[in-house]
């Protein structure tokens, strides 16, 4: 993929601009952030209008920490596209890293309203309402996390320990049964089932 690809490197600056997005995402896949960013900057300097080109860039700028200029670029995505699903979730994303979760919320539930059974939106709304100290609404996304991805071990036991944490412990043992049933191996999840019987 990459030497096809490169072959698109001395087109006309459309192509050239599609041709460095996809190896730009491509790099970066393969975690190789200095490739990345080189072909994410040949792209997003060949086709300024872009959306894919600067949600690629925000990405390699975010990956390096610099949550506040990656926002600028997913913002300046969002100009250019309205519906740039990726650079609305990333955008989510650096706010929550820069704690600006009531900016983090709203991005991510106008998302939300794009794509209504998306796992990871659920997730990540789910997690800015515990951070937010609402677990009621936490608990109300990831149930319905669980209705798109129902066998998710993780999911179920974050379920498990925010009931536990309301005080309800039959809705707690039932979620946390569930999780060990798709994964036998959590620690935590079988000390708290553990600690259930021995009470």
């Amino acid at each position: 993929a990459l030497e096809t690809l490169k072959m698109f490197e001395k087109k006309d600056s459309r192509v050239k601009s599609a041709a460095a997005t996809n190896l730009s995402f491509l790099y970066y896949l393969g975690n190789e952030l200095a490739q990345a960013t080189n072909y994410a900057d040949l792209a997003v300097n060949s086709d300024r209008y872009n959306p894919a080109a600067l949600t690629n860039k925000g990405n390699t700028v975010f990956a390096n920490g610099d949550y506040e200029k990656a926002a600028e670029f997913y913002k300046e995505a969002l100009r250019n596209d309205s519906l740039c699903t990726e650079a609305l979730y990333n955008l989510g994303l650096a706010y929550k890293k820069l704690n600006r979760i009531d900016e983090a919320l709203d991005f991510l539930l106008k998302l939300h309203a794009i794509l209504p059974n998306n796992a990871q939106v659920l997730y990540q709304i789910a997690s800015i309402y515990e951070i937010m100290e609402d677990p009621n609404q936490a608990i109300e996304w990831l149930l319905q996390l669980i209705s798109v991805v129902p066998t998710d071990p993780h999911v179920l036991s974050k379920l498990g320990k925010l009931y536990d944490n309301e005080g309800d412990k039959s809705q707690a043992f039932h979620y946390y049964c569930e999780s060990y049933r798709y994964f036998p191996s959590n620690i935590e999840v079988i000390e708290w089932l553990g600690a259930y019987y021995i009470d």
